[in-house]
């Protein structure tokens, strides 16, 4: 490459905000070739480092709601019909599949949650863990274990049965302060 190419290379990409770098024509890649290569390198930038330090966004302030419980609690049997709805209609009629059961216990959570927040609870946070399993002589225990407020923090629980799969709701409702 000439200097002139070289030069009115540079000052177009510095033009556009680039820096550019134009490396040795002389060195020899590896391998049997010995033709000889030109590199360009281009780094580009929008502004000049540290200018997006200097400006700052204001700091939010909220105000305290001095809110210490909740104004509604959480509905249990409310929670427990919808559990019991969803569980029934979506489970009913299906033999265990581990692909089909993997994606059920997505589609299955969605709707509960979907369903619970339907309800309206102020500042509860709502958690729904869905266990689908295949029916054979076998048991199973599940445990759970969060930091908990007992005045104001719950779950509602239920289990579903056919012939073939068995299935586990819970919906933990936490109290957010």
């Amino acid at each position: 490459m000439s200097d002139i190419a070289k030069d009115k290379a540079a000052r177009l990409l510095k033009k556009r905000g680039s820096i550019i770098s134009l490396g040795s024509h002389d060195v020899k890649p590896r391998g049997s070739f010995s033709k000889t290569k030109d590199s360009v390198s281009t780094v580009s930038y929008i502004d000049e480092p540290g200018h997006h330090d200097e400006i700052q966004s204001p700091a939010i302030l909220m105000e305290n709601t001095y809110q210490i419980g909740p104004a509604k609690r959480f509905p249990v049997a409310s929670v427990n019909n919808i559990l019991k709805d969803v569980l029934t209609s979506y489970l009913q009629e299906e033999k265990y599949e581990a692909e089909l059961c993997r994606q059920m216990t997505k589609t299955i959570s969605e709707v509960i949650k979907a369903r619970v927040k339907d309800l309206m609870i102020p500042r509860y946070k709502i958690i729904v863990l869905i266990y689908i399993g295949q029916l054979n002589d076998q048991s199973m225990r599940v445990g759970s274990r969060c930091i908990w407020d007992p005045a104001n923090d719950t779950f509602s629980s239920y289990s579903f049965k056919n012939s073939s799969l068995f299935a586990l709701a819970n919906v933990y409702g936490v109290y957010y302060e």
